[in-house]
């Protein structure tokens, strides 16, 4: 912007004729000139030259090139009379032969200097603006327009200081641009400081913008002086903050290319130098890499054979080009693996079993494994290691479990978490052709262990997810297969590598995320929660010793006993781990820990009545026998990931015309159970006691409660009808009896799952007695003795002897006498179902 002057010189620099006259005729306007020009006298009819990518300002000098018709017939006809025309821009610079209809309402009255012709026949003009001028009513459209117009007077509302203040600030703003702008002559600036006229300034300025012709126009419709100031200074101050920018970045970008050139010049002295010492660092580096090299004697052919050509081509490559580090990196990578390196195994089985057995109280069946493969790997030295699967809720100490085995077979221990993982390339790795590519995580894992054969521990294997940049599970497909993984191949390295000596271990609290290809390569174990007693023993030999550690205590400091710790457990923990009752433990060492500090005690007994004191009111209670004093509410057992629970089946009845209404955000397989309770029922009401009116004229809901959370599953079949036939019999069901098993439409009771955490959960809860279906009976028998303890467990292999055996025998009410109904309720069911019927029928013949 602001280069007019220096566009005009130049576009008449090639004539011959008048140049040094038209210079002239540029002039910087006073005040006096300009008031002058602008106050000239308009012609009421003017001729309308349109502009295509220009609008003209008063007092502002533009050269015009003229070359169509109207255009140039226009320009003879007032060149030869009084040079006075009104110049209109187009809305559409694109439209070759404008309408009326395409021109803006606003113009300037202008005074053609200059007229010359061109070669080509066409004719370039120089203008002035002189004042503007609104178009009333266009009077003639050939052979060029003409039109009746109005002059438009400019308001100056500004005066004095305030005038002499905006008009500083305007040139202040338009000299940074000039001085930062290299496409703008430093003359500019002097011409600008130099206009005296306060509107020609404006007008100068603003037919200099670098803004569209529309916002242009905008500015030269604005007749106060003060708002046309506003508009030209925010177009001012946008133009400033671009060109800051541009040479913040051309800064930038130059102290870029000097550091490069600085670095550069660096090198090159240091390299003179160590060549002037007889010293290389480049070709030291080789020689390190080289060593390194032969020094892996185990490393196979096929990976020597890639390092020793990438070596190769590391040597040739120049420490400056980008390719250098990249080989660098990816030579360091081979060779920082442990390439038939492994940590010696003990195999003494009492010492593994006693390692074992410090560390974890119970999971015999995890460590019968453990001590298993220690045997068979005594026998058979190259026999591949196990692929295990530790699947149980949380806090029962499946992760803490591979630390321990890594200590007992004496081998490294790495951990990663796979939780939330969605890119296969985490697995395998990226290729070398990404920026800042590096191997997966299983070869990170090797590179830190730094042998071939140590412990690595998958965790929430089950919380993988997949997206469009893979599926990390495919991947682990290869990692976890025996057969497989001893060529495994990562997409950086490129070579395969032997995971057969790695024992992987994965963790996770459900296996129906898992999918199946890669549940089957894994041997599953099953670690159930923990007993009350199992609890006990673990906070007494694990929990206490480590809070109190961490707490600043001793032993002597603080003693908890026995029965504190079975309230902690019964009062203020439920769960089928240990993490609560640590966090709670803990909690209580804090207390002493601060009452020690504070100077008011030395040491403490923690007994059972202290805990409320320190922990608060209890958390947790057993409501069972309360919640099942009515008819209709049954208790049942759930499996959850995160151990066994029991859940309430509540059932109520209104009166209605039989429906059904389930809640309680129950999946379709729990509403089909409920169906085939209601069918059984039915098809024995006379057997129960049950009024057909109660099907008829009543509506049952059936209901589960916590409705936030999903439940879906065949097993409670057994529990759904006990509430149903409860309710139907107005039977209480008997309070500490919970029940679990699938039902089917010919009155069998088929065999569920996740039997030993329900058992749990039912002592947790105060249940005295479970009913199970008899094909568990063989789940029951795994379970420790001492963990049923005083449960009574009671076994269904069909639905007969079940009401019985669960419902009380005396009715709260007379069933026929509760679900008795009124003629004139029977009437109106009856024909409700009537006009339904009929409307079927029609819509059948329809």
């Amino acid at each position: 912007m602001f280069d007019q002057r220096f566009k005009i010189e130049t576009a008449f620099e090639d004539q011959n004729e008048g140049f040094d006259e038209f210079e002239q005729a540029i002039p910087l306007m006073s005040e006096e000139e300009e008031k002058k020009l602008s106050e000239s006298e308009v012609p009421d009819n003017l001729p309308i030259l349109p502009l295509k990518n220009t609008v003209l300002f008063p007092g502002v000098v533009v050269p015009i090139t003229v070359g169509r018709d109207r255009s140039l017939a226009l320009v003879k006809e007032a060149y030869e009379s009084d040079k006075t025309i009104g110049v209109v821009a187009q809305r559409d610079e694109s439209v070759e032969d404008p309408e009326p209809g395409d021109l803006f309402q606003f113009g300037t009255v202008a005074q053609i200097l200059k007229l010359i012709k061109m070669p080509d026949g066409s004719k370039s003009i120089v203008i002035q603006g002189k004042s503007i001028f609104e178009i009333q009513q266009v009077t003639q459209t050939d052979p060029f327009f003409r039109a009746k117009v109005n002059p438009i007077r400019q308001n100056m509302d500004l005066t004095g200081i305030e005038l002499d203040a905006s008009i500083r600030s305007v040139k202040e703003t338009a000299t940074k641009i000039v001085n930062l702008s290299p496409n703008i002559p430093s003359e500019a600036s002097i011409a600008i400081n130099n206009i005296s006229s306060p509107s020609f300034l404006l007008n100068f300025i603003s037919s200099n913008l670098q803004v569209s012709i529309g916002e242009k126009q905008d500015i030269l419709e604005i007749t106060d002086f003060s708002k046309r100031l506003d508009k030209v200074m925010e177009h001012l101050n946008k133009e400033l903050q671009v060109l800051n920018l541009s040479e913040e970045i051309r800064t930038k970008v130059k102290t870029d290319i000097d550091d490069q050139q600085r670095d550069f010049y660096l090198r090159q002295q240091m390299k003179a130098i160590q060549e002037a010492l007889g010293e290389d660092s480049e070709q030291q580096e080789i020689v390190v890499l080289r060593e390194r090299l032969e020094a892996k004697k185990d490393m196979p052919e096929d990976a020597y054979k890639a390092v020793k050509k990438e070596i190769q081509r590391l040597e040739m490559t120049p420490s400056s080009s980008p390719n250098y580090g990249i080989i660098h990196s990816y030579v360091e990578w081979i060779l920082d693996l442990p390439w038939g390196e492994y940590t010696k195994d003990k195999l003494d089985l009492k010492r593994a079993r006693k390692v074992l057995d410090e560390d974890h109280y119970g999971l015999e069946k995890v460590k019968k494994r453990i001590i298993e493969y220690l045997a068979v790997l005594k026998l058979k030295e190259d026999m591949k290691a196990p692929i295990l699967c530790f699947y149980g809720p949380p806090g029962v100490g499946k992760t803490s479990l591979g630390k321990s085995i890594a200590r007992a077979l004496n081998r490294e221990f790495e951990r990663f978490s796979l939780g939330g993982i969605h890119d296969e390339a985490e697995i395998r790795g990226h290729r070398r052709t990404y920026i800042g590519a590096l191997p997966g995580r299983i070869l990170r894992a090797m590179k830190k262990a730094g042998k071939g054969n140590p412990v690595m521990m998958l965790d929430e294997i089950d919380k993988v997810g997949s997206d469009f940049r893979g599926d990390p599970t495919s991947a682990l497909l290869e990692v976890l297969d025996p057969e497989q993984n001893d060529s495994f191949a990562d997409n950086y390295l490129e070579l395969e590598y032997d995971l057969s000596k790695v024992m992987f271990i994965a963790t996770a609290n459900t296996l129906d995320t898992i999918p199946a290809p890669l549940r089957d390569r894994m041997e599953i174990i099953n670690i159930s929660g923990y007993t009350q007693e199992e609890k006990i023993e673990i906070a007494k030999k694990y929990l206490i010793p480590k809070q109190t550690e961490e707490n600043g205590l001793n032993n002597k400091q603080i003693k908890i006993s026995k029965a504190a710790i079975d309230r902690i457990i019964d009062e203020y923990t439920r769960e089928s781990g240990v993490r609560n009752l640590e966090r709670q433990i803990g909690a209580v060492c804090r207390n002493v820990a601060a009452k020690i500090a504070s100077g008011d005690i030395e040491e403490m007994s923690v007994g059972v009545n202290d805990i409320p004191d320190i922990l608060g009111k209890r958390k947790f209670f057993s409501d069972v026998a309360e919640r099942t004093t009515v008819p209709g509410v049954a208790t049942g057992l759930a499996w959850t990931p995160y151990g066994g629970d029991i859940l309430f089946i509540e059932a109520s009845v209104s009166r209605g015309s039989g429906k059904l209404h389930i809640t309680g955000q129950l999946g379709e397989v729990m509403k089909e159970s409920a169906m085939l309770a209601i069918s059984y029922l039915r098809a024995r009401y006379k057997e129960l006691n049950i009024p057909d009116e109660a099907f008829k004229y009543w509506d049952l809901h059936i209901h589960v409660p916590q409705g936030a959370v999903p439940k879906d599953g065949p097993s409670a079949g057994i529990a759904l009808l006990s509430a149903v036939a409860s309710i139907f019999t107005q039977r209480k069901v008997k309070g500490t009896i919970a029940m679990t098993g699938e039902i089917t439409l010919r009155g069998l009771v088929l065999p569920v799952g996740g039997i030993k955490e329900k058992v749990l959960a039912a002592k947790r809860a105060g249940i005295k007695k479970v009913i199970l279906p008899k094909k568990n009976e063989k789940d029951v028998d795994e379970i420790e003795q001492d963990v049923i303890g005083d449960l009574e467990v009671e076994y269904l292999e069909r639905m007969d002897p079940l009401i019985d055996l669960i419902l009380e025998k005396k009715p709260i009410h007379d069933p026929y006498n509760f679900f008795e109904v009124t003629d004139a309720h029977k009437k109106q069911i009856e024909t409700n179902n009537s006009k339904k019927d009929s409307k079927e029928e029609m819509a059948i013949m329809d």
